[in-house]
This record gives structure tokens, sequence and C-alpha cells, in this order.
């Protein structure tokens, strides 16, 4: 008479190891909702790498930009050139004594320094060639005058007195140089701060691709969680919070990269430094190193990139839930 109650009983033991067989591994009792280490997890993490890469060299691009042109800068308006032209009715070496005289005078003037003929004709080698005969050419000579640290003299009287006491004088206070360096400075980093935020914005769609497949993948947990009674701001912070890991995780691994990067190229440059093409970079770039503020952006903008994709996954999500609600 028992056979049959004990035979249920087997059948409603076996029915419910064969549900929990069925269940899907996302519902699992340890099982994360969010699964980060997935292969789309880690080619989401691979893509926020390679974008924070990029973002992070030319952040550091345009930090070296900046530190470089404001190099040139002080150092081109610390000096003003005096320019003398040869007239065959007076005597130049009589003018550039006369112009030097004048401008060790000036208010503000650190140091001037005539150029003799001869180093006037090197600085045309690079443009002319060299083993030229320049005595027929009207060559001027050039004045360089050296202005004092902090120092904004007003050179108004000594072109006056140029113009007055040495005739085919010019005076050049490179202001006009500044300015196109500026320009050409400002434009840099302004382009590479649009960099930075196209990177960005494509870390966003990237992170909002992956969290709306992740939510279409998880779609059996997201209703086992309402149906037990949680709400859409539980699961948007789950997921919020996954994807700041993962963004946290690339993102430090394409900075690591690019900071290794910045470091090797200065340790090249830097063993360049003897020859011509180092002499040229030097020149262009520095010493090819950024300063601890560039290394701060470049912190900074790897976790911005993880904040990022934090933020942007809570609104996904909530998007997400509020359309399939």
């Amino acid at each position: 008479m028992n056979a049959a109650p004990q035979h249920r009983s087997k059948k409603a033991a076996a029915a419910a190891d064969g549900q929990k067989r069925a269940l899907p591994a996302s519902l699992s009792r340890n099982a994360p909702l969010v699964p980060v280490d997935s292969a789309g997890g880690q080619a989401l993490a691979a893509v926020i790498a390679i974008l924070t890469f990029l973002a992070a060299l030319c952040a550091g691009g345009a930090e070296l930009v900046s530190a470089s042109s404001a190099q040139w800068r002080s150092e081109i308006a610390r000096e003003v050139t005096i320019q003398i032209r040869p007239n065959a009715q007076r005597s130049i070496d009589q003018d550039v004594e006369r112009a030097v005289a004048l401008a060790r005078q000036a208010s503000g003037v650190e140091q001037a320094q005539a150029f003799t003929k001869e180093e006037s004709e090197r600085l045309l080698e690079p443009w002319l060639g060299t083993g030229l005969d320049f005595k027929d050419l009207p060559v001027p000579r050039l004045i360089v005058i050296k202005i004092k640290q902090d120092a904004k003299p007003d050179f108004g009287p000594l072109r006056q007195a140029l113009q007055r006491d040495v005739p085919g004088a010019s005076l050049d206070d490179h202001a006009l140089w500044v300015s196109r360096l500026s320009t050409m400075a400002n434009t840099i980093i302004g382009v590479g701060i649009f960099l930075v935020a196209l990177v960005l914005l494509a870390a966003g769609l990237a992170v909002i691709f992956a969290t709306r497949g992740a939510m279409a993948g998880n779609r059996e947990v997201v209703e086992v969680l309402h149906f037990v009674g949680a709400n859409d701001d539980f699961i948007a912070r789950e997921f919020q919070r996954r994807f700041f890991r993962l963004g946290l995780r690339g993102s430090a691994i394409g900075a690591a990269a690019a900071l290794v990067l910045t470091l090797i190229l200065g340790f090249v440059t830097r063993s360049w430094r003897a020859s011509p093409a180092g002499d040229q970079l030097e020149a262009l770039f520095g010493a090819f190193t950024i300063s601890w503020s560039g290394y701060t952006v470049v912190i900074l903008i790897a976790f911005l990139v993880a904040v990022i994709a934090g933020i942007v996954s809570r609104l996904t999500v909530r998007r997400f839930l509020n359309e399939s609600g």
C-alpha cells in the first residue's frame, strides 16, 4: 500500500533534481550577476585598455607640446635682435659698435653681443650652402640682446635712438614669432583635448553595447531578481559595480602601457642626444619627458574611463529595464 506514495515521492525528487540541473549557470548561488571574466568581458577590457592608451598618449603629447612651447616662448621672449643692413656710405663696423652701445644703455638689458661678419655669413649656410663667396652679397650684421629675467623693458626709446643714430638698423622683438608659437601650441593642445574627448566617447559607446549584451544574456537572472523583490536600483548598482571594476582594470593597463612607452621614448632620445637627429628631437620636444602634471593627467584619465564605464552601465541598465517593463 505504501508503494504508490513512495513512487510519487521518488518522481517528485527526480523532477526537482532535474529542475536543479536545468538551471543555467548564471543562476547558481555563487555566480556573479554580471560575469566580467567571460570572453565578452575580456574583450571589453582590452578595448578599454586600447582606448585609454590612445587617450593617455594624446594627453601626454599635449602636455609635452605645452611644456616645450612654454620653454620656446620663454627663450624667444628673452632675446631681441638688431639687424644692421650694409650702407655703402657708412662704416658698418662703426654702426655695429654704436648699436651695441645704445642697446647696453637700454633698461632691462642683460647682455648685447654683436655677430662678426663671418658668424653672420655662417647663419646663411643652411639655406645657401657652404663654399660661397659672400663678398658681393649685402649680408646684414646681427646683434643679439638678452633681457634680464622677469624684466619687461620698453624698446620704444631704443628704436628711436637706432633710427636717429644708426640708419638702416631695425629692432625685432620676436613678438610675431611668439604669437605664432602660442597659436600653434594652443591648436595642438586643443586637438589633443578633442581626441581625448572622442576616445572617452568611444569608451562610453563600447560600454553601452557591452551592457546591453550582458542584460540580454542575463535576462533570466533579472527576472528571478525581480521575482524575489529586487528593484531596478539594485540591479543597476550591481552592473555599475562590475563594469567599474572592469573599466578600472582595462584603463589601468592602458595607462601603464602609455607611461612605459613614454619612458622608453625618453630613454631612446637621451641615448641619441649626441647625434644630429637627437639634437633635432631635443630642440623640438625637449628631453621627451612629461612632468608630474603629465603623469597626474594620465592617471586621472584612467580613473575617468573607469567612472564613465560604471555610470554609463548604470544608465544603460535603467533604460533597458524601463523599456522591458
